[in-house]
């Protein structure tokens, strides 16, 4: 994508032949880890935040920043997904947003990155837009993904190759494609915002440059979503900063096979160094990438 640093990583570069014929059976263990999880999750929700906003003791706290929340739900899905990989991928790695683990891109090793619910702010509040989300990478590239929309129980999931599907849940299946929008005068783009304040006050403030130059601007909070929404066709583009790599792993894969153009960090990147992940129909990445550059958006914003 014009615009962006030469070192930004594609989602992935190799053939099938070279992932070993897997992506296929990878996709298929995606998509039941992130469905068992979502399923959990919308059962766990009425339990855990009953009637009139009330919440179970113990079951939220802060991590980071004072804002950023995460729940018992959250651990319980990671949980679950752990579980069930012991069983489906015995020694397989796995990085989980909130159980931790370590990426390697030196070995031939296919590492599960987790992000048991991606939108946490949003499913903290009622609001439907939170998701499950599975990655299957190997050497740092995402081979297989998945992630489901807890609220409408939609499942996206995508392997390398293969394009990639959204599977509603009366089981019908959509091939997904970008828009073919060629202007992006006429695009809706969608961004996120860090809960750190400096890198946020930064990223309003490049809003308000990015604005006037397309034709709206949503934000929804769940990365992954984002992404699915450009693979959809919902939105046109996104980009956000400081986004780790089980925010993105599944999402940009799903994106990269409806046709998307994709700008990302290393896997092994922290979120906390606030690269640029952008995702946008192939008709106006050339023109976002130069708008971008123009703000000072391929820039790092780092966490402070």
């Amino acid at each position: 994508m014009d615009g962006v640093p030469e070192s930004s990583t594609p989602v992935a570069e190799e053939s099938a032949a070279e992932t070993g014929g897997t992506a296929s059976e990878l996709r298929r263990v995606a998509v039941e880890l992130a469905e068992r999880a979502a399923a959990h999750v919308r059962a766990r929700r009425p339990e855990v935040f009953g009637p009139a906003g009330a919440v179970t003791d113990g079951a939220v706290r802060a991590k980071g920043h004072a804002t950023d929340p995460v729940t018992v739900v959250d651990t319980e899905s990671e949980e679950l997904i752990r579980a069930l990989l012991a069983e489906r991928r015995p020694g397989d790695p796995i990085v989980g947003e909130e159980g931790g683990g370590s990426m390697t891109v030196d070995d031939d090793a296919v590492h599960w990155v987790v992000d048991p619910i991606d939108g946490t702010v949003n499913f903290l509040y009622g609001v439907p837009g939170y998701a499950v989300s599975v990655a299957a990478m190997r050497h740092g590239r995402s081979v297989a993904g998945a992630v489901v929309d807890v609220a409408r129980a939609v499942t996206y999931s995508a392997g390398l190759d293969l394009g990639a599907t959204a599977t509603a849940a009366d089981g019908t299946v959509e091939q997904l494609r970008c828009n073919p929008v060629e202007d992006l005068s006429m695009s809706l783009v969608a961004t996120g915002f860090a809960y750190g304040a400096h890198r946020r006050a930064r990223q309003a403030e490049m809003v308000g440059r990015v604005l006037p130059r397309i034709r709206d601007i949503r934000r929804f909070g769940a990365a992954s979503l984002d992404l699915c929404n450009v693979a959809a066709g919902r939105v046109d583009a996104y980009y956000e900063h400081g986004l780790h790599a089980w925010d993105w792993g599944a999402g940009a894969l799903i994106a990269a096979e409806a046709g998307a153009r994709l700008t990302l960090p290393p896997a092994t990147a922290s979120g906390a160094a606030g690269d640029l992940v952008v995702a946008a129909a192939p008709g106006i990445a050339r023109e976002l990438g130069e708008l971008l550059a123009e703000v000072g958006a391929t820039e790092p914003i780092p966490d402070r």
